[in-house]
């Protein structure tokens, strides 16, 4: 885990007019192969080569979403840039670029500001996603809010009403992680555990699996940002159709590198693994004639019946996931 930047690394924000801080960000980001106009103008231009183009946007809210005492700058932009393409890629699309608005307060650290602009490009870099603009302004907390853009590339969207019975169910990433990073933080157990806390910091998305799964044939798909039964739930009622999922036993990869933490934190490790949200992996659906893009393992099966989610059978009824405005 990084350690979070202190007034100590340079000037605050409170002491630095807009330019001045435009100055610091904009050298760290990544223009992009589809910007045709970077920032500096009043909008950007991006290449639409499709006639369409996907857009999704994201929030996050200091305290809300993250608190600055266990994430730097460059963590707060890795985790917004991640879940924002992430949307892109369970679309089909190929991602092209990020708009990105910033509220901060004037006690923060300049430096805090230029590690999130790194964050962002240290993930659209290497895929040549560029981040074209955006806007400042301050307020009470830091707010990251990202709008991100994707090319379809000739390709039909691929949504989440497009599950029929008999298909296959398949993820690609990993499930749990950051919900067990987030609980040893919480606990304060963060040091024993890196990697997990890593997880819950910079998550990291199959992003290329989207394009792979819509050139596969998948029928639908999302972004596993809430859990994994919360969202599959979200396939079935746009299908019209139930998901019937195996257990958490079924996941074996995933157990085993939680179990540790789960043992430490007397919690279980399949909740995490069936409810934990902010993985970011893509949950899919595939005709059972389809092969399966590299990444995407079969979890389920797609069944008739009365919209919603079963778990080796059984109905499952629960709460668990992420929601943003449960009290």
């Amino acid at each position: 885990m990084n350690s979070p930047s202190s007034p100590a690394d340079g000037p605050l924000v409170g002491e630095l007019d807009e330019d001045a801080l435009l100055a610091r960000i904009l050298p760290q980001l990544p223009r992009g192969a589809a910007t045709l106009v970077p920032p500096g103008d009043d909008a950007a231009v991006v290449a639409a080569p499709d006639g369409r183009f996907v857009v999704t946007t994201d929030v996050l809210v200091e305290d809300h979403h993250f608190r600055r005492r266990w994430s730097d700058g460059s963590d707060v932009g890795q985790r917004a840039a991640v879940q924002n393409l992430a949307d892109v890629a369970a679309m089909g699309a190929h991602p092209t670029s990020l708009v990105v608005s910033l509220v901060v307060p004037g006690d923060l650290p300049a430096q805090w500001v230029e590690d999130l602009a790194r964050g962002f490009a240290a993930v659209c870099g290497p895929l040549d996603v560029g981040v074209v603009g955006g806007d400042l302004s301050g307020g009470p907390v830091v707010v990251v809010s990202v709008t991100a853009h994707g090319d379809l590339e000739g390709r039909d969207p691929v949504l989440r009403s497009g599950a029929r019975a008999g298909d296959v169910v398949a993820h690609a990433g990993v499930r749990g992680r950051s919900a067990a990073g987030w609980a040893l933080l919480e606990a304060g157990r963060g040091a024993a555990h890196p990697g997990l806390v890593d997880a819950y910091l910079r998550p990291s998305s199959p992003l290329a699996s989207g394009v792979a799964a819509a050139r596969a044939g998948a029928s639908a798909m999302l972004d596993v940002s809430d859990g994994l039964l919360r969202d599959a739930g979200r396939i079935a009622r746009a299908s019209g159709v139930a998901l019937d999922l195996e257990g958490p036993s079924a996941f074996a990869a995933d157990l085993a590198a939680l179990e540790p933490a789960a043992r430490e934190l007397a919690a279980d490790a399949g909740d995490w693994v069936m409810t934990g949200g902010e993985d970011h992996g893509l949950l899919a659906t595939f005709p059972a004639s389809a092969t399966l893009p590299v990444g995407f393992a079969a979890v389920g099966r797609v069944v008739s019946g009365a919209p919603g989610v079963l778990v080796q059978g059984e109905p499952w009824s629960g709460t668990g996931g992420w929601d943003h405005f449960e009290r």
